[in-house]
């Protein structure tokens, strides 16, 4: 079994957003760790942000947190709210040998879950951080992570993966 991390919206305008149960600057750390962590198993490291259509300047903040990406880590920009549509994502993983995705980042109940729930129609194995995202609210999160993801797959923590 072969798995990737999926890193979902890292970026500067979104990690400042007013976000619960964890700070924005909370899931970053968590995230670089656990990025740091694939990487030095040689297990791919996917990095996904969003790019508004249509709009010539993007707003500030719009691209990755500062040293998040690195040589070799799979780069893609996405157009809605999940990352699977129009970006190449589940061909990239195919090419890896990927079959199970470990889910992380920014926010809960959007592009983590709507790119989860199309990874689950692609087939893939699911594995949710549940302490390496945050969500608009406390309650989406946790609703989210109790009773949302276990139906798609295995909820963890960071420590899991140390």
């Amino acid at each position: 079994m072969a798995s990737a991390l999926i890193l979902i919206d890292l970026m500067p305008r979104i990690i400042a957003l007013p976000l619960a149960p964890y700070s924005g600057e909370d899931v970053l750390a968590r995230c670089r760790a656990l990025a740091e962590g694939f990487r030095a198993a040689g297990r791919p490291v996917v990095l996904v942000r969003v790019d508004r259509p249509g709009v010539a300047e993007q707003p500030p903040g719009s691209g990755f947190a500062d040293g998040l990406v690195r040589e070799g880590d799979v780069v893609l920009v996405k157009r809605t709210v999940g990352a699977f549509y129009g970006t190449g994502l589940d061909e990239r993983l195919r090419a890896l040998g990927v079959d199970t995705l470990v889910m992380a980042g920014l926010v809960t109940t959007m592009g983590v879950e709507s790119t989860a729930r199309a990874a689950s129609d692609h087939g893939y194995e699911l594995e949710f951080v549940a302490d390496a995202m945050s969500g608009l609210a406390a309650d989406e999160h946790e609703f989210a992570v109790r009773r949302t993801f276990p139906r798609f797959g295995e909820v963890r923590s960071t420590a899991d993966y140390r």
